[in-house]
């Protein structure tokens, strides 16, 4: 049976690549919806391919010149939050793929959910800042939240035919990014250039950062806690710098289930995608004999101090991880525009925490306004 399918930032990392997996299988993808950022001229492409029925695209002024451009009638155009919120609640779509980067994918994320969409979900920061909104929606609308990000699907994929409450612990696995090992002496002059050199994967800019500091991590950590109901001492973070095994679960009687492949995120998408079903593709397959030695060791939290500020927040809970997550927004531009260090990205974050006055259960309105207080006040902060 067709699926039809909306893509929130069809432009980025995780979007392109889901077009990469449609276009294995054209009989059995319909793309119906596609937002993008300011990328125009991918975006025309993707058009031009893929014919889907509304495009959303961030700026209004992009928006009258992709209108000049794309004359073919039957497309619908639109810009900005409500585009958004448009192409993902688009009538007749099933599957809606959350590719979007940052706190821009909680609204959209809400508005698919309402309209009983199902969710692939590539954006963790969804639930990083509205778990509790998002996990009691999807609940009460029976939809099913398919996590993209490889850590959280191989968790998925290993819990298949399991009972959860069997579970001892999940670990998730970090490659360490681009300065493992590294001691804080030798992150002082880090430039955003070697920052955004990731060892195993093609990401955007602001995640490539993100894993440089190990906050992805952190992220994780807290939609893992969302995504499968555990508390936080039962969430585990190692280094595994191979990015080979994905994550792993262990289970009450000492049993570990990991799920293993070649780095490449296709692979966690086609997942989302067809599940619960597997299909044959041609992406590169795991061979042992080139990856013949897979190692492990524990995160360095006092040089790359991100992720125990994550589980700080996730443990802390409230409103505090929508605090989190704007400030380290913010610190990562800052730190892209080359306006902070390196190491300043931490220390801004835990600054906007020390000041924070938790909100304990908070509402959509509560997460809006304290996001933009701690975005406003990050830019205020002196280090």
């Amino acid at each position: 049976m067709l699926k039809r399918i909306s893509i929130l930032g069809s432009t980025g990392s995780v979007g392109t690549q889901t077009l990469e997996v449609i276009r294995q299988f054209p009989e059995e993808f319909e793309v119906v919806g596609l937002s993008a950022g300011d990328n125009l001229d991918l975006l025309i492409k993707q058009i031009k391919e893929f014919k889907p029925k509304i495009v959303s695209i961030k700026s209004y002024e992009k928006l009258k010149e992709i209108k000049h451009i794309i004359t073919h009638k039957g497309i619908e155009f639109t810009s900005g939050l409500e585009g958004l919120n448009q192409v993902a609640a688009a009538p007749g779509v099933d599957i809606v793929v959350n590719a979007l980067s940052g706190c821009l994918g909680l609204i959209p994320t809400i508005a698919s959910i309402k309209e009983g969409k199902n969710i692939a979900l590539a954006n963790k920061e969804t639930l990083v800042v509205g778990g509790n909104i998002i996990i009691e929606e999807a609940n009460r609308t029976n939809i099913q939240l398919l996590p993209v990000d490889s850590e959280h699907s191989a968790i998925f994929q290993c819990l298949q035919g399991e009972n959860k409450k069997d579970i001892n612990k999940i670990i998730l696995t970090a490659s360490g990014g681009p300065f493992r090992g590294f001691r804080q002496k030798d992150l002082v002059n880090v430039t955003p250039e070697k920052a955004l050199k990731h060892p195993n994967w093609s990401m955007g800019s602001k995640i490539t950062v993100d894993s440089a500091t190990l906050m992805n991590k952190g992220l994780e950590v807290i939609e893992a806690h969302w995504l499968f109901g555990l508390d936080y001492s039962r969430i585990k973070v190692i280094i595994h710098p191979q990015s080979i095994i994905h994550s792993m679960v262990e289970f009450a009687d000492g049993s570990i289930i990991a799920q293993m492949g070649p780095p490449d995120m296709r692979i966690p998408i086609q997942y989302a995608l067809f599940y619960p079903e597997r299909k044959k593709n041609n992406f590169s397959k795991m061979d042992f004999i080139k990856y013949n030695r897979l190692t492990f060791e524990e995160p360095d939290t006092q040089t790359f101090s991100s992720l125990a500020l994550a589980y700080e927040a996730g443990r802390i809970g409230g409103s505090m991880p929508v605090v989190l997550n704007a400030a380290n927004e913010v610190a990562v531009n800052l730190f892209l525009t080359r306006r902070i260090g390196f190491l300043d990205i931490p220390r801004l974050v835990e600054k906007m925490m020390n000041k924070h006055t938790v909100v304990k259960d908070p509402s959509l309105e509560d997460i809006k306004e304290i996001d933009e207080w701690a975005r406003e006040e990050a830019l205020r902060t002196k280090l």
